[in-house]
């Protein structure tokens, strides 16, 4: 459960950044922020790094349909852990 609580929290780092990435999007002189997911030790953590670029909208913008998505996937996997304890408690009691 704890890699996916991982997982969650990089994809909302992933996400914060996107978003300062297009709140910035006319500013002159902002460096975009790149942010890419790694697996580290069965761990998923968002590395973030400065680009030489500015915002790219495109990029920024389609990038929250699979931040989403990995979001879902992650609370979806919570949730059946959770019912297989639960079952599992109800069996015990």
């Amino acid at each position: 459960m704890q890699v996916n609580v991982n997982s969650i929290n990089a994809h909302m780092d992933w996400l914060a950044n996107n978003a300062n990435n297009i709140a910035n999007v006319n500013t002159d002189g902002y460096n975009a922020i790149d942010t890419t997911l790694d697996d580290a030790n069965a761990n998923i953590v968002a590395s973030s790094s400065r680009s030489e670029n500015g915002t790219n909208l495109a990029k920024d913008l389609t990038e929250q349909i699979p931040i989403s998505a990995g979001v879902e996937a992650n609370v979806k996997a919570i949730e059946t852990q959770d019912k297989i304890i639960g079952s599992l408690l109800d069996m015990l009691a």
